[in-house]
């Protein structure tokens, strides 16, 4: 089993949304992204998206867009990114996939997902001029829940993000201080992207970033 990833699909099937107007790249990008995801995924390998998965407001018009990713090779773990409009309670979430029979996807929120070889855990995060406190205190808490929730101490853990971390003292230091040496994060676009200096432990999985190519984290 291998671990991608690649964030900020921003599909918009169900909702007049049309992505080309932030550049050419995104041009038929649901059809390059369905091509390179399947010609590198296997169907026992797992994706990691993490966040802005549809443009939809409410889940009913996010039938198409979960239909594309189901369709697509592998087990989906989704994340909550600020766009996600459309994200209700977890249960709401749930009875929505096993109503579609959606069944090749899966959450993560408040909780950890334990894989073969590693355990995924992780939050939205929050912006880096966020001003409001109680985001930024809920956003540390559910991280907090999301590490605590983890039985299984002997396997890699790897944070996934929306937001990127690198700009919170709180969270850096939670990462800090349970060793974790691999993080993923979304978000970021366009000419923003150049400013961005992937390493060791932070890396940049937006869609456009990637090339619409999902990247191998772990295997």
């Amino acid at each position: 089993m291998v671990v991608y990833a690649i964030a900020d699909l921003h599909l918009s099937f169900g909702v007049n949304k049309p992505m080309d107007i932030f550049g050419g790249k995104w041009i038929n990008y649901e059809e390059k992204l369905k091509k390179n995801w399947n010609e590198n995924v296997k169907e026992d390998d797992v994706v990691i998206i993490p966040g802005d998965i549809s443009w939809a407001t409410y889940l009913d018009q996010a039938v198409e867009d979960f239909q594309y990713i189901n369709e697509l090779a592998g087990k989906k773990i989704i994340l909550k990114g600020n766009h996600d409009y459309w994200w209700e309670t977890v249960k709401k979430m749930n009875e929505f996939l096993e109503k579609h029979e959606f069944f090749t996807i899966e959450f993560l929120y408040n909780n950890s997902i334990e894989l073969e070889h590693c355990i995924l855990c992780g939050t939205k995060g929050y912006g880096f001029d966020e001003k409001d406190k109680k985001i930024i205190n809920r956003e540390i808490e559910r991280f907090k829940l999301s590490l605590q929730s983890i039985k299984n101490h002997d396997k890699e853990i790897i944070a996934i993000f929306h937001y990127p971390p690198t700009h919170s003292e709180e969270l850096l230091t939670i990462i800090k201080e349970h060793n974790i040496k691999k993080v993923i994060y979304g978000h970021i676009h366009g000419e923003q992207t150049k400013t961005i200096k992937d390493d060791e432990i932070f890396s940049l999985v937006s869609a456009d970033y990637l090339h619409f190519k999902p990247v191998k984290i772990s295997k």
